[in-house]
């Protein structure tokens, strides 16, 4: 499955997640939460920077609760909330919001 960004195609696999980590730009990060009905706010771009921050400390993407965690470490306690998480990404935000920052899926999320 492929989405054209800009021009070019960028490969997905059954889930919607990226091939190729390195296909990952804003505009494919636009095109992803267009898909799913999101438009991003800067509240989405901060999580979006903390996910990938975190990806490239670790070398994973989190699951729910070191995402809560990494997110109240580095924007504070009222946006380090499942609560506040849930309503910028819907369903199940470690792996909605690891979709649009073009990580692989969280190991621990179904």
């Amino acid at each position: 499955m492929d989405i054209e960004v800009n021009g070019q195609a960028v490969s997905l696999d059954e889930e919607g997640y990226l091939y190729n980590l390195d296909s990952w730009s804003p505009a494919v990060a636009e095109a992803l939460a267009a898909e799913d009905g999101l438009e991003l706010t800067d509240e989405h771009w901060e999580v979006i920077g903390v996910l990938r921050q975190f990806y490239q400390t670790y070398q994973l993407s989190p699951a729910m609760r070191p995402l809560v965690k990494a997110v109240a470490a580095e924007l504070g306690p009222e946006k380090g909330r499942s609560i506040h998480l849930m309503k910028l990404f819907p369903g199940s935000p470690a792996k909605v919001a690891a979709r649009l920052a073009g990580l692989p899926k969280p190991e621990n999320c179904l």
